[in-house]
């Protein structure tokens, strides 16, 4: 309940004071290449529901291909990869914490595509919690494009490197969360965000 009650008001102060940010951002988006200002895609949420989630665009308009970014992928805008890259095309998620499809801290959802690759004994683990803006394992893998261009294969090192690696931090994040590890893991997260902006 309490963190509930905390993922709610975070959500919505946060909301509240960067509505001038967000509305510049999507100008910005708007200005830099046709197509919406979000960008809505399938995730798989807790206990399994799937659900939209928001995102601002970073990629032109009807772009298609994999659900990874790999380098510097040639479907992003330029503003695109300054949004990505200062994690500012997450900030709509607010709006799925508020909406309670989210949480401020959890496993970050996955697509259903690699949901499908969860091994069974850690994908009950991983889904038991509210899925979240960032976690231990996004910190980690906070450079996962680079991590993905320098593969061969970028498809099947998703699979069976980085994806294992993310759902046993997700599974450990699921049994022994609580709300001054969140507050921890945001804390560590603007520290991450502050460095790469």
């Amino acid at each position: 309940m309490a963190k509930r009650l905390f993922d709610l008001l975070v959500a919505a102060v946060a909301l509240l004071l960067l509505s001038p940010l967000l509305l510049v951002v999507g100008l910005t988006i708007k200005l830099d290449s046709p197509g919406p200002v979000f960008y809505r895609q399938p995730r798989v949420g807790r206990r399994g529901v799937v659900f939209r989630i928001h995102k601002f665009r970073t990629m032109h308009a009807g772009a298609t291909g994999l659900p990874l970014t790999v380098g510097d992928d040639p479907r992003i805008t330029r503003v695109g990869s300054f949004l990505r890259r200062t994690r500012l095309d997450e900030l709509p998620q607010f709006i799925d914490v508020l909406q309670g499809a989210m949480s401020l801290v959890g496993p970050r959802p996955e697509v259903p595509r690699y949901v499908a690759h969860y091994p069974p004994a850690l994908r009950e683990r991983a889904l038991a919690v509210r899925p979240g803006l960032t976690d231990p394992a996004s910190l980690h893998f906070i450079d996962e494009a680079a991590l993905l261009a320098a593969a061969d294969d970028p498809e099947r090192e998703y699979i069976q490197v980085i994806l294992p690696a993310k759902l046993q931090r997700a599974a450990e994040y699921a049994e022994q969360a609580s709300l001054a590890s969140d507050i921890a893991v945001l804390w560590r997260t603007l520290l991450a965000l502050l460095r790469r902006a």
